[in-house]
């Protein structure tokens, strides 16, 4: 039966990367399609699309009577995020080279954001009204970023490749991508839900740490692209997006169905960990370089931070 589970469990999961990989592709073929700028696409769709994974198994948790997962799994891949993928990034690529808007405009968004989700995590429970609250708050977010860099970086496409007409097979796929989405995630909660009460571990742990990695995948997969690539700006600027998106739609939409309860591990160890790798993140951006040997140390943290959630020591 353990086996089954697990089975079920890493299926479910890479299942899950793969709807969303689908998903996001077509989408983002389909919005270049219908003449939206390069700009909007990779805000709206791109910066979505690496964190839908969190979103629907989020969600998927809370109509499947689990809704501890969903502060775990976000406060887990948040720091997995950081620690774990830009850690690995700076390894690549030696050195991250950090741009002058990402400090002026996203460190210090990213900074709120963070403060936001523990300020209204420290009682061990999001509320209906809280996660209303979160959700304005990514409207605002949302808003300001288009309103603010739309101005500088106005495009018009004109490239006959990114202008195809939309094709039925387009929408089929982007849809197949969708249901992949929903019918994995769904069996990935049983299947979490089944392990903790084999193991007897709560659900919490689960997702703070292996579901939280699994989930985090899209955004380890163009990190290193980018760092491979030498694209610093898109390596962090990534990362920075996709926590600030979990930490507000990702939290907020599932808790609007009800309150969210926080496990004790991650209402401890969780969100100390978030504060502490958020804080390094920014105090690295400040000095706009994050070398190899800091990416080792990021993930030197992330290893004993696991370590610490499971009581290795």
């Amino acid at each position: 039966m353990v086996l089954f589970w697990v089975a079920v469990f890493l299926v479910t999961l890479a299942l899950l990367v793969k709807g969303a990989d689908i998903f996001l592709n077509k989408a983002e073929k389909i919005g270049y399609s219908l003449g939206i700028s390069p700009f909007i696409v990779g805000v709206a769709i791109i910066g979505f699309g690496t964190s839908l994974p969190e979103l629907v198994s989020s969600i998927a948790g809370v109509m499947q009577g689990a809704p501890e997962i969903v502060m775990a799994n976000v406060v887990g891949s948040n720091i997995a995020n950081i620690l774990l993928i830009i850690g690995i990034s700076a390894m690549i690529a030696r050195k991250l080279v950090v741009t002058k808007d990402i400090i002026d405009l996203d460190l210090p968004l990213l900074g709120l954001t963070t403060a936001l989700l523990i300020g209204v995590a420290y009682d061990r429970v999001v509320t209906v009204p809280e996660s209303i609250l979160l959700l304005i708050a990514y409207g605002i977010y949302f808003w300001y970023i288009v309103t603010d860099k739309a101005e500088e970086k106005e495009e018009e496409i004109e490239d006959a490749q990114l202008r195809k007409k939309v094709k039925s097979s387009d929408i089929a796929v982007l849809i197949g991508g969708l249901v992949l989405l929903v019918v994995s995630a769904k069996y990935l909660i049983e299947a979490v839900i089944a392990l903790s009460a084999i193991f007897n571990i709560g659900t919490g742990i689960i997702a703070i740490t292996v579901v939280a990695i699994g989930t985090s995948l899209p955004e380890l997969i163009v990190a290193i692209k980018a760092a491979l690539q030498k694209k610093s700006d898109v390596a962090i600027g990534n990362i920075v997006g996709s926590n600030i998106f979990n930490g507000l739609f990702v939290v907020g939409i599932p808790g609007i169905f009800g309150a969210l309860p926080v496990d004790s591990k991650t209402a401890t160890i969780g969100l100390i960990g978030l504060a502490v790798a958020t804080l390094l993140l920014i105090i690295s951006g400040i000095s706009r370089r994050l070398y190899g040997w800091e990416g080792a140390f990021y993930v030197m943290l992330y290893v004993l931070f696991t370590a610490k959630l499971l009581e290795l020591f």
